[in-house]
Parts: C-alpha cells; structure tokens; sequence
C-alpha cells in the first residue's frame, strides 16, 4: 500500500494542489488589486476626525474690476471661438444663443425674437461686465434653469479678456 509509487503520487497531488493555489491567488490579486492598501498607496477615502490641520490654503480673493481694467480684447477674440458655435456678433443674427453685439450695457433677455429661458426673461438689471463674467464663470450657478449648455469659464483673465472683447461690439 504506501509502495514508491503511490508515495510519489500522493505527494505530487500535494504539490499540484499547491500550485493551483498559489497561481489561483496571484491571478486573483492581479485582476482585483486596486492599488494602495498598506503599503503607501493613496487612501480611498477620507474620515473627518474634525481636526484641522491648518494645512488649507486661502484663496486670494481678486477684484474682477482691476483685471476688467487690464483686460486685453485681442485675447478675448481669441477666447470668442468656441462661443461662435451658438452666438453671432451681427446686429439682429441670432444663432443657437442671442446675438451679443451690444450685449455688455445691454438688458437680460432682451434680443427681441430669441426665445431666452424663463429664468434670463425675468432677472432683472443689465448685461454689466461683473454680470457677465459671473455668468461666464458658472451660467447653470448664475441663472439656474438656462438652456446654455456651456460648463463655464474658470479663469477671471479671461473672462475679463473675453467681455473687452464683447465691449468693443457696440451700439
């Protein structure tokens, strides 16, 4: 019964069930590995213990009419191509947007024949440079419920740039 053979045998089972193993849990680690863990990976989340650690840094807020005075209509120009898709500077040649010759001074929603959103139709006041560049900088944030489908510009140079751009198509 317990002759070479069935030794042999016996013990080559043991050492092919190991092997199955031990690739069965490399190629395990391998397609669920995400990374990380306890070995100086990032850590997916984080839990507020409610400590600061002081670490946070202070955005500089910067006053939109210094950097409107500085503004440069030659970068604007440059800034206005991807808002030509929707909007023409023509006097009276609306596009998927409003037409925005005039459009800084001008009154919210008033191109007559553009079917604005409800929201643009009731806010009152005038397309002013600090009213634009809120609107550039976040339109969904600024007139919630627009049908502009444009995420916003983020820099303030250039949306001052863009709006000097726009000042020089006037009445």
């Amino acid at each position: 019964m317990f002759d070479t053979m069935t030794m042999t045998k016996a013990v080559g089972a043991i050492c092919a069930a190991m092997l199955v193993i031990l690739f069965g849990n490399w190629f395990a680690s391998a397609i669920y590995n995400v990374g990380g863990g306890a070995h100086g990976g990032e850590q997916a989340y984080v839990i507020d213990t409610g400590e600061d650690d002081g670490t946070e840094e202070v955005a500089e807020e910067v006053n939109f009419d210094e950097v409107f005075a500085s503004a440069d209509a030659a970068a604007g120009e440059k800034l206005w191509r991807p808002c030509a898709a929707c909007h023409k500077t023509e006097d009276g040649a609306n596009g998927t947007g409003p037409h925005l010759f005039g459009v800084v001074g001008r009154d919210k929603g008033s191109v007559d024949g553009f079917g604005y959103s409800e929201i643009l139709t009731t806010m009152e006041g005038d397309w002013t440079p600090e009213n634009l560049q809120a609107f550039l900088e976040d339109p969904k944030g600024y007139a919630a419920g627009t049908k502009m489908a444009y995420n916003g510009m983020k820099d303030i140079e250039d949306r001052a740039n863009l709006i000097a751009y726009l000042a020089t198509f006037a009445n």
